[in-house]
């Protein structure tokens, strides 16, 4: 939504997010904000397993 994030993978990839990203990140990361601007992104937790048997 606005702002920008940088996630480094623990294998060592970087990805760099921005507004209008869509991004799916799994477990092994860390992530920062770069930049001044507020960094703000809506996360949808558990959207892989809901309403799943």
């Amino acid at each position: 939504m606005s702002g920008h994030n940088r996630i480094e993978m623990d294998d060592g990839r970087i990805i760099d997010l921005g507004p209008g990203d869509l991004f799916e990140i799994g477990p092994g990361h860390d992530s920062w904000v770069v930049g001044d601007e507020k960094y703000i992104s809506i996360h949808f937790l558990g959207a892989d397993t809901h309403a799943t048997k």
